[in-house]
């Protein structure tokens, strides 16, 4: 009897619990969990466990979310099922229309970026909590993008270029190997879909990249009017910079002569309408030979002094 009892105690203990039990398990989240850690993504640089949460778009991406990105691994939606263009509206691309990520999706063009080379070879690491088959598509925005405008799904090409189905989990994390387009200069966003087909889920992230700049697009610049003060800055060799040489030296041409002018000469630049110049020239040239002409007519005029005298002289003595 006590036995009896006792397991008719226990069941209905049991019986009991399992609406709570099977609550608790309903409201557990999922265990798919993932996003981009290279390149990183804006949802983990910016969580805890990334290491960009000290930068001025971290900071604002956090401060427009009302909470840090505990939970950069679970930015999910259910049941789109490859309809994500018609979910997930424009300009919530990055935070997958979830209110909780929405920091994530401020127009800004300082996010923090990875570097990297235009048609080189990209080796994406996916973190992931537990493996599960699925899709993954990489999206990279068109030439032109601008990152201080919301990300939308125009700014994207129909078709990604790249995609990998069920790749294998290593050490926690998806490797998924893409050649990136040839065709990319500056910021863009490269935009990640993770559809699973072990669960309802599809994943959304946005991770900032930056391609150089071609030098040679910088020289072929420099051939429009438009850059012209930017090269001649650049390189002395420029042509506008060469040209503009003679038009400096010019007023300069005149110096030369100014020691040497004569009265005639400056006659002819005051007939020329240089009154300025040919004043302090023409007095210099007369203060040379000014002097001289009373000093040669003094000198004759006591020689003839002499003669006449001499000469009276010699007069008397005869007579």
């Amino acid at each position: 009897m006590r036995r009896t009892t006792a397991h008719r105690t226990a069941a209905v203990a049991m019986a009991a619990a399992s609406p709570l039990l099977l609550g608790v398990w309903a409201a557990a989240p999922a265990v798919a969990h993932g996003a981009p850690t290279d390149p990183t993504s804006r949802v983990y640089g910016c969580s805890p466990d990334g290491e960009q949460t000290g930068t001025a778009a971290c900071r604002a991406a956090v401060a427009a979310n009302g909470s840090p990105f505990t939970a950069w691994d679970n930015l999910r939606v259910a049941n789109v099922n490859g309809r994500d263009r018609q979910t997930i509206p424009d300009g919530k691309l990055c935070s997958g229309g979830l209110p909780a990520y929405q920091g994530l999706d401020l127009a800004r063009a300082d996010w923090p970026s990875t570097r990297l080379t235009p048609g080189a070879s990209l080796t994406m690491r996916y973190a992931s909590t537990i493996p599960h088959t699925g899709t993954f598509k990489l999206y990279l925005t068109k030439p032109g993008y601008d990152p201080a405008k919301p990300l939308t799904w125009s700014d994207l090409p129909e078709k990604p270029f790249a995609q990998v189905t069920d790749p294998a989990l290593t050490d926690g994390a998806y490797r998924l190997k893409a050649t990136l387009p040839s065709d990319r200069t500056g910021r863009h966003v490269l935009y990640t879909i993770w559809q699973n087909s072990s669960t309802p889920d599809t994943y959304y992230s946005c991770s900032d990249v930056e391609f150089p700049t071609a030098k040679s697009s910088g020289a072929q610049a420099g051939g429009g009017s438009g850059s012209a003060t930017e090269n001649s800055d650049d390189s002395g060799a420029v042509s506008p910079a060469k040209s503009a040489a003679p038009e400096k030296s010019a007023p300069q041409s005149p110096t030369p002569t100014a020691p040497t002018p004569t009265t005639a000469d400056s006659g002819s630049r005051a007939e020329a309408g240089a009154a300025p110049q040919s004043t302090p020239v023409a007095s210099t040239a007369d203060s040379g030979s000014g002097p001289s002409t009373p000093t040669v007519a003094g000198g004759a005029a006591a020689v003839l002094l002499l003669t006449g005298g001499a000469a009276l002289a010699l007069r008397l003595r005869r007579r």
